[in-house]
């Protein structure tokens, strides 16, 4: 009996979903909020002097296009296409410089938001974990090996809702470039192997109603299909 009871708490313990090869319960979601000036503006935010850092857990992802189900506690859902990076080894207080070391693919995101949550919260001066981390809410591509582009300090995405252009961004124009973004980071959050950073939205976020259909793409190549049911 002893020996079943530590097989099974070895299998608990060894056993996890995997995403793209990684296992999740190594991975954590973090994400960048107003890294685009004209996104602050929308929005009618202040401008931050240092990157704003929230995190999803794991449970948000949804992966190889699967679709997004409407939940019944909002009725504002926003899309917001975001660059996703993915962290390729451990690292804390990473100088900026050694940055580019910490990651190694990049992908394109959806950070689905409750924005009538949020607002409620930012009101009352309240944490918006909910608002931004529910079951569902971080649609993501599948990574592509970062010299697989061309410079990706000039990297243009954007996103289609309904075959309409919605959003288009480009990483020249945020406020904290990668390697800004993950040195910040690992001052307070040690980084992990696995670990996926979002790294903020353009201007154009807006609403999503059950029969949209969104479409991401990384200059012209279409990496990500989100179908709202």
């Amino acid at each position: 009996m002893q020996l079943l009871k530590i097989y099974c708490i070895y299998f608990i313990c060894t056993s996890s979903l995997y995403i793209f090869g990684l296992k999740a319960r190594l991975m954590k979601i973090l994400a960048i909020g107003r890294n685009y000036a004209a996104h602050i503006e929308e929005l009618n935010n202040e401008r931050p002097e240092e990157p704003v850092i929230f995190t999803k857990p794991e449970t948000a992802l949804l992966q190889k296009n699967a679709p997004f189900y409407y939940p019944d506690f909002s009725n504002n859902i926003h899309y917001e296409v975001e660059i996703i990076l993915r962290i390729c080894k451990h690292g804390k207080y990473i100088d900026k410089k050694f940055a580019h070391h910490y990651f190694d693919a990049i992908g394109i995101g959806i950070d689905f938001t409750a924005r009538d949550l949020q607002d409620k919260a930012k009101a009352k001066g309240l944490p918006w974990d909910l608002a931004k981390g529910f079951n569902g809410s971080a649609p993501i591509s599948k990574f592509i090996d970062k010299n697989e582009f061309k410079d990706i300090k000039d990297l243009n995405f954007s996103l289609r809702l309904d075959g309409e252009l919605k959003q288009q961004g480009n990483t020249s124009l945020m406020l904290f470039e990668f390697e800004e973004i993950i040195a910040y980071i690992s001052k307070f959050i040690m980084l992990k192997k696995g670990d996926i950073i979002f790294t903020g939205t353009p201007k154009g976020v807006g609403p999503i109603a059950i029969g949209n259909k969104l479409e991401a793409f990384i200059e012209d190549e279409k990496l990500l299909e989100v179908d709202i049911k």
